[in-house]
């Protein structure tokens, strides 16, 4: 079966291990379902596996790809969860967690072999590729928000770095939600999205806010740090999923975060459960994914360089 996979660990220049080619098809295996992939999305996730984080040389070549929607074997129209082992089903009840692609071949081919208790059904409302957007960034925004941040309807978030695909779900879910939402970014054009897509206000980074927010969503790290401790209410939650521009932030903010009681909470993924929610919310509210693009899996190259480049809105969705 035709496949996009890590053939190689380059931690300067990642795509250089990328390669397009036939791969074998899933095995069967006890517990286990083979879907038929129609629609898989991309998270910096395999990006950092190309890079060798969560992925080491004795695993390759390994199929890249944790989100998808697709076929099963009896017809059903499907949505992966893309932990594995969260509840022992198909793996054992010693295995760790992972995500998929860290010890089980993944999404971007015709098919995949994953657990069938990581199955959940795929709302009619949703599109293959809607619905492919859901179980990493946009499962990530949900947890984040609503179940570690804590916030209801009428409170304010800051959203970090408009754009990616976390905050982009971040911002589109807490309009959705009733929360008054913030963003920033570096890109007038994104900051213009932002705001259409529901946020209040869109500010350069380390702009001042209007005013301080109930909660952060922080998935940049270094670079936005400091202004996301200084923007919160006392007693505010900072949620943090990610860091890209680097994890050592210059200042740490200390004497800020125990004077004013902040919270610093990290967060990642979600379980099944809160994505069966985070589907019936998209589904019963008309909320959907923000795609920046769709395109075919043979050109998978081209939807890892906008990811790269950061050249994108939303996420980039592969159809098969």
């Amino acid at each position: 079966m035709f496949a996009a996979y890590a053939a190689r660990i380059d931690r300067d220049q990642p795509l250089n291990g990328l390669e397009l080619g036939e791969r074998p098809e899933p095995e069967a295996r006890p517990g286990w379902t083979t879907v038929t992939v129609k629609a898989a999305s991309l998270n910096h996730h395999d990006l950092w596996s190309l890079r060798g984080v969560g992925l080491g040389e004795e695993a390759l070549p390994m199929i890249l790809g944790c989100d998808a929607a697709g076929i099963d074997e009896d017809g059903n129209e499907v949505v992966i969860h893309s932990v594995i082992g969260q509840s022992g089903h198909g793996v054992g009840p010693r295995e760790p967690r992972s995500i998929l692609t860290e010890r089980y071949q993944g999404t971007f081919a015709e098919k995949v072999a994953v657990p069938t208790w990581n199955l959940l059904p795929k709302p009619r409302e949703l599109s293959f590729e809607e619905a492919a957007c859901l179980p990493t960034a946009w499962l990530t925004a949900y947890r984040m928000l609503f179940t570690n941040a804590g916030v209801r309807p009428g409170d304010s978030v800051l959203v970090q770095g408009a754009g990616g695909g976390v905050a982009t779900a971040a911002i589109v879910l807490g309009a959705a939600a009733g929360l008054r939402v913030l963003a920033t970014s570096r890109d007038e054009a994104k900051r213009k999205r932002a705001i259409d897509l529901g946020a209040e206000g869109a500010y350069e980074p380390g702009e001042r806010l209007p005013r301080r927010v109930d909660a952060v969503i922080e998935t940049v790290g270094a670079a936005t740090w400091s202004h996301s401790v200084k923007s919160l209410k006392p007693g505010g939650t900072l949620v943090i999923s990610g860091a890209t521009s680097g994890p050592n932030p210059r200042f740490t903010e200390l004497n800020r975060i125990f004077f004013l009681e902040l919270k610093v909470v990290g967060s990642t993924m979600g379980s099944k459960e809160e994505l069966e929610d985070l589907l019936s919310f998209c589904a019963a509210r008309g909320v959907r994914p923000v795609i920046d693009s769709v395109l075919p899996l043979d050109r998978a190259r081209e939807g890892f360089e906008k990811m790269a480049g950061g050249d994108l809105f939303g996420k980039v969705v592969l159809t098969v």
